[in-house]
């Protein structure tokens, strides 16, 4: 495979800022998984919702500047089109986990915090593999060295399929009043499709790779 960099110069900008919106996304999953941990022993929590807003504001930042030097930029490193749908996949990721706490924190009920930790531990996995995947665009990268973080990517995301159901069938079974179970089926399906971001961007990575092969 030719290099990117041989194909179209040298010009790091994009990959920058890809690879920064890729730990952005990664931290507010960190942040995520620190929420839960914090909030599970029944006191407060050092994370608050604030932090995730200042994240996906980061994650903002980072897409309009994208969205500049496309437009101020004649020869791009990837295509056009991939640049912008991958930086728009990573901005969801933390969009989504601010949505999700902004919900929990106005819940009324006891938040069942154990049902989502095996789903924020494969959100971890999951943003672990986007982080890798971006940062191998830079140097022209093959399908085979991305294969790995991909299956694991894909995995993560089957699981969560998998808990989820495992913790909706438990919802429709157990002894929950319609409006607590309506809530706690709409949250289970958000932290659900949070992993749901991370894999679509990295099939956007896989795609750019296939492109470019």
């Amino acid at each position: 495979m030719l290099s990117l960099k041989k194909l179209f110069g040298k010009d790091d900008k994009f990959f920058d800022l890809l690879e920064a919106g890729a730990e952005e996304a990664k931290t507010s999953v960190d942040l995520f998984a620190d929420y839960l941990k914090k909030t599970a022993a029944g006191g407060g929590t050092s994370v608050s919702l604030d932090e995730f807003i200042q994240t996906r504001r980061k994650e903002k930042r980072i897409r309009h500047t994208v969205t500049e030097e496309l437009s101020k930029t004649f020869v791009t490193p990837l295509e056009r089109e991939d640049i912008e749908a991958l930086s728009w996949a990573l901005y969801r990721i933390p969009k989504q986990l601010e949505k999700i706490v902004e919900r929990l924190s106005i819940y009324p009920g006891r938040v069942p915090h154990a049902a989502f930790q095996r789903q924020a531990e494969l959100m971890l996995q999951a943003a672990e593999a986007v982080v890798f995947m971006v940062k191998q665009l830079r140097g022209g990268t093959t399908i085979e060295k991305i294969r790995e973080p991909n299956d694991r990517l894909q995995y993560a995301e089957g699981e969560a399929d998998k808990v989820m159901l495992s913790l909706l069938k438990e919802l429709y079974h157990g002894s929950y009043e319609a409006k607590e179970l309506v809530i706690l089926q709409e949250l289970y399906e958000m932290v659900e499709q949070a992993v749901d971001r991370c894999r679509n961007a990295g099939n956007i990575v896989v795609q750019i790779v296939l492109k470019h092969s």
